[in-house]
């Protein structure tokens, strides 16, 4: 499953994916906002980045007006991995090398389009391991894994 939140400025980009990705055949976790009033993105961030660290969902894709925001406040969860993405290459080297698990993006910058295209790479790209393995659990202080 797929958990994806925005605030009000991501807000068209997000249903815009929404139904991208469920023509995909993805399961969907909407959990807002549904409305363009202004709201506080950390509230949104802070719930999907904890469903994805309780394992509710197995990747997030967190949008507001640049992505800064949401990236900032997801990553205070432990075992989250947000990364703001711009483009394909970010994307994939994201998941081959950091193993992000929530994808990031900024609806002021990005189109609908390499929205899109940014949002596949980051679903289909796969985690290389080895020596990023051991890098990523680095990332965790109190992971106690070193290799």
């Amino acid at each position: 499953m797929i958990a994806i939140a925005s605030d009000h400025a991501g807000l068209p980009l997000k249903r815009h994916l929404v139904a991208y990705l469920e023509k995909l055949g993805h399961q969907i976790l909407d959990l807002g906002v549904d409305e363009d009033r202004s709201v506080d993105y950390p509230d949104f961030a802070h719930d999907l980045a904890g469903r994805v660290a309780a394992g509710e969902a197995g990747r997030g894709i967190l949008i507001c007006g640049t992505g800064l925001g949401m990236s900032m406040a997801a990553n205070r969860h432990p075992g989250v991995r947000a990364a703001l993405c711009h483009d394909a290459y970010t994307a994939e080297m994201a998941r081959r090398h950091n193993d992000a698990n929530v994808l990031c993006m900024g609806a002021r910058v990005l189109g609908p389009g390499v929205a899109e295209q940014v949002t596949t790479v980051f679903l289909t790209t796969a985690f290389d391991g080895g020596r990023h393995r051991r890098r990523v659990n680095k990332i965790e202080p109190d992971s106690g894994e070193e290799s």
